[in-house]
C-alpha cells in the first residue's frame, strides 16, 4: 500500500524521536484570505500538519472559542468552495499535509464522491470526521481511498476497548484521541484521561495516536508529547486571532509565535 503524505509526515516526526504538532483553524476566519494567511503562519511557526475546519452552524463538539470563529466565518458567507480554496492555497505553498476537519452533513449534502475528488484535487491529505459513525462510513472511505485521502476517526475516554478496536480498524493516517469529556477548548492542566486513552487505543492499532485536549502552552505540549504521537491545538490559535481584535498582522504574529512555542514543546516532550 502506498504511503500517504500524512503517514509519511508522522513517520518522519517519529523517526526524529518526537511528536508531531498539528494546528487547527477554521476556513474563512477571520476572512477567507486572512484565514489562508493564518494557516501559513501556523506552518511557518512550526506546525507539521494543519487542519482546516469547515465552519458549521451547529458544531456540537466544539467549545465557545471555535463556535465564535465558525459564526464569524458563516456570517461572512463562507462556503465549501472557500474551504477547498484554503486547502489548495496552503497546499501549493507548503509540504505540510492539509486535512479538512468537518462534520458529516456538509459532505453528504455536497456529494460524497464529489467532495473526495475536489479535496484531492485541491491537494488535501484527508478528512477528520468526528460525527461519522464507522458503521455508516463505507461510502466515504471508498471514495477517499480512490483519491489517496486518509480518513481520521475520533475516539474518546468513554469509548470501550471493543469500540476502540472497531474505530481504529476503519481509520487511516492517525487516530484522533479527544482526550477530555465534553467540548473543545483550552484547559489549565492535562488530565490523566489522555494518557490512559492513548494506551488503550494503541493496544488496538499501529496507527499513530494524536491527542487534542485543550493544549495552549509549551509545557502542556511537552507533557502530551511524552505519550502521544501528535499534539493537536485549535482553540488556542483561534483565541490569539480573536484577541487581535481585527488587527490582521497582530493576529498572524501571535499565531506564528504560539506555533513556535508549541513546536519547542513537542521537541522537549
Amino acid at each position: 500500500m502506498t504511503q500517504t503524505k500524512l503517514s509519511a509526515t508522522l513517520a518522519a516526526t517519529r523517526a526524529e524521536g518526537r511528536a508531531a504538532l498539528i494546528g487547527y483553524l477554521p476556513a474563512g476566519f477571520p476572512t477567507v484570505d486572512g484565514g489562508i494567511k493564518a494557516i501559513h503562519a501556523l506552518i511557518e511557526g512550526g506546525c507539521d500538519i494543519v487542519e482546516v475546519g469547515l465552519p458549521h452552524s451547529d458544531p456540537v463538539l466544539d467549545g465557545p472559542t471555535i463556535q465564535t470563529a465558525d459564526d464569524i466565518a458563516l456570517r461572512a458567507g463562507v462556503k465549501i468552495k472557500d474551504v477547498l480554496r484554503t486547502v489548495a492555497e496552503v497546499s501549493a505553498r507548503s509540504d505540510a499535509p492539509v486535512l479538512v476537519m468537518t462534520y458529516w452533513n456538509p459532505v453528504d449534502r455536497y456529494g460524497v464522491a464529489r467532495f473526495a475528488a475536489d479535496l484531492a484535487a485541491a491537494g488535501g491529505a484527508g478528512c477528520i470526521l468526528p460525527d461519522l459513525p464507522v458503521e455508516e462510513s463505507d461510502e466515504w472511505r471508498k471514495a477517499a481511498a480512490e483519491h489517496g485521502l486518509d480518513t481520521v476517526f475520533v475516539v474518546a475516554p468513554s469509548s470501550r476497548d471493543r469500540r476502540l478496536a472497531e474505530v481504529t480498524a476503519a481509520g487511516s493516517g492517525f487516530v484522533y484521541a479527544a482526550a477530555v469529556m465534553g467540548v473543545t477548548g483550552t484547559r489549565a492542566a492535562v488530565g490523566n484521561l489522555a494518557e490512559d486513552l492513548v494506551a488503550r487505543t494503541r493496544a488496538t492499532t499501529e496507527l499513530p495516536v494524536c491527542v487534542g485536549l485543550g493544549v495552549s502552552s509549551a509545557a502542556q505540549a511537552a507533557e502530551v508529547a511524552r505519550f502521544a504521537d501528535g499534539v493537536i491545538v485549535g482553540s488556542a490559535f483561534v483565541q490569539r486571532i480573536l484577541d487581535a481584535d481585527g488587527d490582521e498582522q497582530a493576529g498572524l504574529t501571535a499565531v506564528r509565535a504560539l506555533a513556535a512555542e508549541l513546536a519547542d514543546g513537542v521537541r522537549a516532550g
